[in-house]
Parts: C-alpha cells; sequence; structure tokens
C-alpha cells in the first residue's frame, strides 16, 4: 500500500488528541458532500427542462425549414421542389404561409399569427399528442377548421361546443391601395374551430393553424410560400441532409435545423445552466476552507508525529504528500458521497416525481420537476472538486517545512 496513503487514512478515521479536529473534518467531508450533491441535482434539473423544452418545440417546429433571406414570400418555382422531395430521408415536404391577424371571436379580441400549412403537416404532425382539447382536423371533406393555441382560445374564450359562431380573421387588404373605410381596408374570413393545443406559452398564445388555401384566401395569395418545412426520417443523418439541401436551394434560402430555429433560448438555456454551475462552485469553493482549517489544524495535532518521520529520515516532499493525500482524502470523500447522494435523488425524482412543480393544479404539460442525469456532468463535478479540494489542501501543507520539520521531539 502507498505509504502517504496509508497514514492520511489513519489520520482520517483515528481519534485525534483534540476531538474538534475530529468534528471539524467531519463537518468539511459533509460541507463538500451537500455541495456536491446540490451540483449534481441542480444539473440534472436542467437537463430534465432542457430536454422537455426540446421535445416540446421538436412537435411544434419542423426538421429543417427553408426561408428566404430577402423578403418575405417565394414560390416553389424558385426551389428545386422536386429534387428536395425525393431526397432520401425526406419524408415530409410542407407549404408555409404565416401572417399576424386580429382574431375576433364573439366579443373578445386577439392579436395573433395564423399558421397555413398544407395537408402534409396534419398527415405527419406530432401535435395531435399536444392536444388539450377537441381534436387535430384542419380539413375534411367540404369543410375547413382551424386548431388554435391554449392562450389564444383562454383570450378569445373559444367554447368548442358552440358549434354556431366562428372565429372570424382580418387581415390587411394587400391590393387594394385606396382605403374608404375601415370595412374595406381587410379581408375577412371566418372558420370554426376544432381543437386546443398546449406546448409552450409562446406558441400557446401566438398561434392558430388553419389550412393553407385558407390562408391564401385572406392573403390574397396564389402560389406564395413563407417558409417550407421538411420532415426527415429518425434514421437518417440530419446534418448531411441539411447540407445538401442548403447546396440545392442556394445562397438566396437558409435552410435551419431545430436548434437554429430556436437559436436565441437554446442559448439562454445553456446560459442559465452554466451560471447557475458557476454559482454553485463558488458556494463549494467556500465549504472547502473547512479543509482549510481541519487540515490546519492535524498538522498542529500531528507536529510530533511529524517530528519522528522527520528524524527517521522522510523528506520534506513525503512529509507534504502524507498531509496532501489527508485533504484530498476529506474532499474526495465528501465528493464521492455528495455524487451517490446526488444521484440516488435524481432517480427518486424521475421514479416518484418527489418534488411536484404548478402546485399540484395539472396546468402545466408535467406534474414533477424533469431530472436527466448525464454522465459528463458527472464526471465534471468529481474534477471540480478534486481541483478545489487540490487547491484548499495545498495551502496549509505547503507550511509544514518551514513550520515542523526541524521542531525537535519533546
Amino acid at each position: 500500500m502507498n505509504f502517504p496513503f496509508y497514514i492520511a487514512r489513519r489520520y482520517l478515521i483515528s481519534k485525534k488528541t483534540h476531538n474538534i479536529i475530529n468534528i471539524i473534518s467531519w463537518v468539511s467531508v459533509i460541507g463538500v458532500m451537500v455541495g456536491t450533491m446540490a451540483l449534481v441535482v441542480i444539473l440534472s434539473v436542467f437537463n430534465g427542462f432542457e430536454e422537455l423544452v426540446t421535445r416540446l418545440f421538436n412537435t411544434f417546429n419542423p426538421d429543417l425549414q427553408i426561408t428566404i433571406n430577402e423578403g418575405k414570400t417565394f414560390t416553389l418555382d424558385q426551389l428545386p421542389a422536386d429534387s428536395i422531395r425525393d431526397l432520401k430521408g425526406v419524408v415530409r415536404f410542407t407549404e408555409v404561409v404565416e401572417e399576424n391577424a386580429l382574431l375576433k371571436y364573439r366579443d373578445k379580441q386577439h392579436l395573433a399569427t395564423i399558421k397555413g400549412v398544407s395537408r402534409e403537416f396534419q398527415d405527419f404532425s406530432r401535435l395531435d399528442t399536444m392536444m388539450v382539447e377537441g381534436e387535430f382536423i384542419l380539413q375534411a371533406p367540404g369543410s375547413r377548421y382551424a386548431v388554435v393555441g391554449y392562450g389564444v382560445a383562454y383570450y378569445l374564450s373559444i367554447n368548442l361546443r358552440d358549434f354556431t359562431t366562428p372565429i372570424s380573421v382580418y387581415v390587411p387588404k394587400r391590393t387594394r391601395k385606396t382605403i374608404t373605410s375601415l370595412d374595406n381596408a381587410f379581408n375577412i374570413n371566418q372558420i370554426f374551430p376544432s381543437g386546443i393545443f398546449s406546448i409552450q406559452q409562446d406558441f400557446d398564445s401566438k398561434y392558430m393553424l388553419v389550412p393553407i388555401d385558407f390562408a391564401r384566401e385572406l392573403l390574397e395569395y396564389e402560389k406564395e410560400v413563407t417558409s417550407v418545412e421538411l420532415g426527415i426520417d429518425p434514421d437518417s443523418d440530419i446534418r448531411s441532409i441539411q447540407a445538401s439541401v442548403g447546396e440545392m436551394v442556394g445562397d438566396k434560402f437558409s435552410v435551419k435545423n431545430r436548434f437554429q430555429q430556436q437559436e436565441m433560448l437554446y442559448k439562454i438555456m445553456k446560459s442559465e445552466k452554466w451560471a447557475i454551475f458557476l454559482i454553485l462552485t463558488f458556494i463549494l469553493l467556500i465549504a472547502t476552507f473547512n479543509v482549510i482549517g481541519s487540515l490546519s489544524m492535524l498538522i498542529l495535532d500531528k507536529k510530533k508525529d511529524i517530528a519522528v518521520l522527520w528524524s527517521m529520515g522522510a523528506n520534506n516532499k513525503l512529509i507534504k504528500r502524507i498531509f496532501l493525500t489527508e485533504g484530498l482524502l476529506i474532499s474526495l470523500s465528501g465528493a464521492v458521497l455528495g455524487i451517490m447522494l446526488g444521484a440516488l435523488v435524481c432517480w427518486l425524482q424521475q421514479r416518484f416525481g418527489l418534488i411536484s412543480l404548478g402546485g399540484g393544479t395539472g396546468s402545466f404539460v408535467i406534474d414533477a420537476y424533469p431530472v436527466k442525469m448525464v454522465l459528463n456532468d458527472f464526471i465534471l463535478v468529481f474534477l471540480t472538486v478534486f481541483i478545489i479540494g487540490f487547491i484548499a489542501s495545498w495551502f496549509p501543507v505547503r507550511q509544514i517545512s518551514r513550520k515542523f520539520l526541524k521542531q525537535k521531539l519533546s
């Protein structure tokens, strides 16, 4: 067995001359343990929220989105549409028209975005899994319907059981140059709601989905689209398909994946995660001050042992290694216990949902805080504690040669 490790382990578990040193040592272990556990739990919760938000957004955002760089609309004649449809891995090609509109239902009004989509959207979209009321139906033989976000439905007080009151949609006319009254300033059309979806507040309060021909009639478009959405086979390499589509459409168009469509949101989520990590690391750094105090008092308590080892031929380096190992044992003991307890807390939260979210009212899409454990986070936390523990141990250890190595036995 390694000699410095053997001595350091004995010092850690043996009773000291002054009981306060034992107490401070265990307080140090507990402090590091709690700090480590907090890091593991917080990072896992952030991972859980990130996965949840990504999953929710993926039900609405397409795998790939094609938009024009200059202007607002374009036609499929400007794209190699057939080649894109035939590209291996592309399973859905959806034409989209988006525009802001004023919605009116009975005496309620709300500004929202109407999103007109072609039939493929209804056939392949996973939005039907996010329905909270009604059905996900946009078109039926001889009829057209709207699917609205939960926030839009709330602001308009929509009642799906009222089959006599449609939603009136107002958009400014594009072709009429002379406006003589408010009546001829807007295109107006009506549509009945078929269902209500709930994804996330930004979507729920913004969007109303309609058939694309309804949106084109309102906006006085013929074949124009504001974007094209592509659905990709899950087994395909989306990066290579994105690159291939980008080469096909050229520089006039942008091809964005899901993360690029919500780039700012994902950057904010990552920034928040690492900001919390730094804050908790700083708290852990403060907790390791106990290690400095514990190790300093242990060196004072073991000054006779140091003198004995010195007289028996132990050099400066060996004695420093003993107490440096002692400090690392305190830190790493707390780190291992903290990681184990953190993993246990995360598992219990995953399994039983111990800490609920939203006060049990069912107002959120999940009932309890989401948790996702990632191996890289555990490794990062362990390395962080190791580095902090090493630095905290080195401060008192470096003073040994000047204070104790030449002390006589008494």
